[in-house]
């Protein structure tokens, strides 16, 4: 199936020095890692969440997130429309949690992805404060055995390729570590 989201030019540069991608697996620690970034810079911070409780197990995953947070922490639900959340407070650190989950959430409901795509990279040059986005990295196990999983796959690599590129700086946690993969000369979050 032909993707619908369009590469990154490989020729891209950093667009938005203030923003960093943490990509990872299942519980690699992107979250712990994410928040603990974002809770070193003075607060309010903002946490977008993309999550949407479905079912019972869900909503217990949500409840334990929140749980875990320090104070200080403003929670916009935003599972479809991360950009206009994005914008409204571009002063603030904000954490996106996370791209993945919005991506599944657009498929699902068969919202136009570029569009998506584009008011989100839109939002993210509007963004003065350090934004942090987290997202899965999918593409390291098996191929799905079907056409949705396989178009879901395709996308969020896509998906990470393209804010990688535009990010100051990329980080991959795995077993709670972090490897950086792009780092801005002095390495300041802001």
């Amino acid at each position: 199936m032909k993707s619908n989201m369009i590469m990154p030019n490989a020729a891209a540069t950093t667009r938005w020095p203030h923003a960093t991608l943490i990509i990872g697996g299942a519980r690699s620690g992107k979250s712990r890692h994410a928040e603990a970034l974002i809770t070193s810079l003075p607060s309010p911070w903002r946490y977008i969440a993309t999550a949407q409780a479905f079912d019972a197990e869900m909503r217990t995953r949500i409840e334990a997130h929140r749980a875990a947070r320090v104070a200080g922490w403003e929670t916009v639900e935003a599972p479809l429309d991360i950009a206009t959340a994005l914008i409204e407070h571009p002063e603030r650190p904000v954490l996106v949690d996370c791209l993945t989950l919005w991506l599944s959430n657009l498929i699902l409901g068969e919202h136009d992805l570029p569009a998506a795509m584009e008011a989100l990279e839109n939002a993210l040059a509007r963004r003065s404060a350090c934004t942090i986005l987290v997202a899965n990295e999918v593409g390291l196990g098996i191929v799905p055995d079907n056409a949705l999983a396989r178009r879901f796959r395709d996308e969020a690599g896509l998906l990470n390729q393209r804010i990688a590129a535009g990010a100051g700086r990329v980080l991959l946690i795995a077993a709670g570590c972090a490897l950086p993969l792009k780092q801005p000369e002095g390495g300041s979050l802001r």
